[in-house]
C-alpha cells in the first residue's frame, strides 16, 4: 500500500471533505476525509469509532471488490493515519467509488453520502443473517449539524437519517431499503455551558427536519439512476 495523496480541500461551510487516493494491491482506490477537529460528539455504526463519543475525523474509504481482510478497524486506522488524520475518529468503508459522492445542505445541516448498490435488498428479509457477511457495497451517510444533541437525540438522528436514505433510494427508482452493510455517522456539537442541548431529532423536529432533507438530497445525488 502506498501513502495516501491528499487533494485540495473544497470550499464548504461545515462538512468539508478532502479527497485522497492510494494504490493498494495494484489498484488505485479513493477516500474522503473530514477533519472535524475538536468540539464534536458523534454517533456511528462504523467499524472504527462506532458508538457515541468525542471524535475528530470521519474517513470514508473505498476498498476493493471482494475485500477479504479480517481486521477492517485496523485497516481504516492505518488509512486515516496515512491521510494525516489524528485523534479518535470514525472510519467507514465501501466498494463504491467515493469520488461520486453527494453533498447537500439544509438550514446549517450538511450531509455527505456515497452509494454502492450492487448488493441491495429490504431490511426485513427471510434470508438468515450472518455476522461474518461484511461484503462492502454500502450506502454510507455522514451528517454534521451545528447544534448540541442529547444521547437520545443522537440516536433519534440516526433513525431520521436512515428514513431519509430509504426515501431517497425509492425516489431514485430502487426497490430496496439499502444494502446489508450500510453505515451512518451523525456529528453534533459538544455541549457548552449555558447553551441548549436539543432533546429531539425526529423528522418533524427543528434539526431533524433539516437533517432529513439534507440526507435525502445527498443520497439522491449519490445514487446511480435506478435499475
Amino acid at each position: 500500500m502506498t501513502a495516501a495523496i491528499p487533494l485540495p480541500r473544497p470550499a464548504t461551510d461545515l462538512l468539508a471533505v478532502e479527497r485522497f487516493s492510494r494504490v493498494e494491491d495494484g489498484e488505485r482506490l479513493h477516500g474522503l476525509l473530514w477533519r472535524a477537529g475538536d468540539g464534536w460528539r458523534m454517533v456511528s455504526s462504523a467499524v472504527l469509532g462506532g458508538g457515541i463519543g468525542t471524535r475528530s475525523f470521519v474517513l470514508n474509504a473505498q476498498v476493493a471488490h471482494g475485500y477479504r481482510r479480517t481486521d477492517p478497524a485496523r485497516h481504516l486506522a492505518e488509512l486515516a493515519r496515512a491521510a494525516g488524520a489524528r485523534g479518535p475518529g470514525v472510519g467507514l468503508m465501501t466498494a463504491a467509488d467515493v469520488r461520486a459522492y453527494g453533498h447537500a445542505r439544509d438550514g446549517g445541516v450538511e450531509a455527505v453520502a456515497t452509494a454502492g448498490l450492487g448488493v441491495r435488498g429490504w431490511a426485513a428479509s427471510p434470508v438468515a443473517g450472518r455476522d461474518e457477511d461484511m461484503r462492502p457495497g454500502t450506502v454510507n451517510v455522514v451528517v454534521a449539524l451545528p447544534a448540541a444533541l442529547s444521547d437520545a437525540a443522537l440516536v433519534n438522528a440516526v433513525a431520521t437519517a436512515t428514513e431519509a436514505k430509504v426515501q431517497a433510494l425509492l425516489d431514485a427508482g430502487y426497490d430496496c431499503s439499502g444494502t446489508p452493510t450500510d453505515a451512518v455517522c451523525v456529528a453534533a456539537r459538544s455541549p457548552l455551558a449555558g447553551h441548549e442541548v436539543h432533546a429531539f431529532a425526529g423528522p418533524r423536529s427543528l434539526w431533524g427536519a433539516r437533517l432529513a432533507r439534507a440526507v435525502h438530497r445527498a443520497v439522491r445525488d449519490a445514487a446511480p439512476a435506478g435499475p
